[in-house]
């Protein structure tokens, strides 16, 4: 199992707090971004895997758009554990998007470890004709 998809696995539960309060540790996610100092209410799918990256020495696109990873590392034909999945949302044209490390195929979907996803660090499926891209960390054997 790739480092990164180890230091995520440890982060499972962490989630958004009600309204009034933020989670410290989600604002620990976007300070290696280019949204560091926002809270909880922000989106931080892309700043989690900014976090667990940076936790092991990957350099990550810096962005909290979760399409600034389309362009990042090495782009794999086929998903491998771990890798970034790119995904879009509401058309593949729009800007806007979501981002998790791959884990596996479950029938027509895929199933991404993430941050923001439903609110938390969780395991999710998405649909497998949403993803745009999988990408894997620059300099890095696959595994």
């Amino acid at each position: 199992m790739p480092s990164w998809l180890a230091v995520a696995q440890s982060e499972l539960g962490v989630q958004t707090h009600p309204p009034g309060s933020s989670n410290p540790r989600i604002t620990a996610y976007h300070a290696g971004t280019n949204i560091a100092g926002y809270d909880d209410k922000a989106s931080w799918c892309s700043s989690f895997i900014h976090w667990c990256f940076g936790q092991c020495g990957v350099t990550g696109t810096g962005s909290a758009l979760a399409r600034s990873w389309l362009d990042w590392g090495q782009a794999l034909e086929h998903p491998a554990p771990g890798c970034v999945v790119v995904l879009w949302r509401e058309s593949p044209e729009s800007w806007k998007g979501h981002v998790g490390y791959y884990l596996r195929d479950d029938g027509q979907d895929v199933v991404l470890l993430g941050g923001n996803q439903l609110g938390a660090v969780r395991e999710h499926r998405y649909p497998r004709t949403t993803v745009l891209a999988y990408r894997w960390p620059p300099g890095h054997a696959l595994p």
